[in-house]
């Protein structure tokens, strides 16, 4: 697995009291105590490549704190956003799991923590404990259900206000963990929203702004927050 020269991350998942919102990490005690004693816990700065497309699997990551945004690109070199993962996600799990390459690109939007962990580890965590099986396998199932979301959104949604108010309204529910307020940190460029979104920077940045004066959003900074939640889902369709 690549190795960083960045600072450990001091915490535990025993001590985490995030764990219970976050699908692979909400284990029982045995298995978290068990989860505990592998891998390596570390941080890393913004556009921090954690592995490459292509490059072979060689464990997988849990994402503790920060984003990862996943890309692939094509021949051309033209490199499409598949999505944006955050706490609690699992990153390389499929190819870990097939022994394959990885089919994307993790790079890092802000300073993350992780948790890295081998994969004769992680197998190994997986045959000791029945309810890891089934939290990686509805992690796989998450991960799918997000892509196919995604792929839905560029492919049906008519206009690009659409398809960005629609990403906005996902993430910012997704940050809310169920609390009404949608608010979140937009770490992405507006190049990479609209590449995203299927449409240019330039019309990233008019809509934002058209958002902002039509009252569905409200910006501070890097805080995004959503002030009127019916009328952007309407825009989303």
């Amino acid at each position: 697995m690549t190795s960083f020269s960045s600072r450990p991350h001091i915490e535990n998942c025993t001590d985490c009291d995030q764990r219970s919102l976050r699908l692979f990490c909400n284990l029982n005690q045995e298995a978290l105590r068990s989860f505990d004693q592998i891998g390596t816990h570390f941080t890393v700065p913004a556009r921090t490549i954690l592995f490459e497309e292509s490059q072979q699997a060689n464990g997988v990551f849990v994402i503790c704190s920060g984003q990862v945004k996943l890309s692939t690109t094509s021949k051309e070199g033209r490199t499409m956003i598949l999505r944006i993962a955050g706490p609690g996600d699992v990153l390389g799990l499929s190819a870990t799991l097939n022994n394959i390459a990885h089919e994307v690109t993790a790079e890092s939007i802000g300073p993350s923590a992780l948790k890295s962990v081998h994969r004769q580890e992680f197998l190994h965590f997986l045959e000791e404990h029945a309810e890891v099986g089934e939290k990686a396998a509805r992690s796989l199932a998450k991960e799918y259900h997000e892509v196919f979301l995604d792929a839905r959104r560029l492919a049906i949604s008519g206009s690009a206000a659409g398809r960005l108010a629609q990403l906005l309204v996902e993430w910012a529910n997704t940050a809310a963990c169920g609390k009404p307020e949608l608010r979140f940190t937009m770490a992405l460029t507006h190049e990479e929203l609209g590449n995203m979104a299927g449409t240019s920077r330039e019309t990233v940045t008019r809509l934002l702004n058209q958002f902002e004066r039509d009252q569905l959003i409200v910006r501070r900074g890097s805080s995004l927050t959503i002030i009127n939640s019916p009328g952007l889902s309407k825009l989303a369709g």
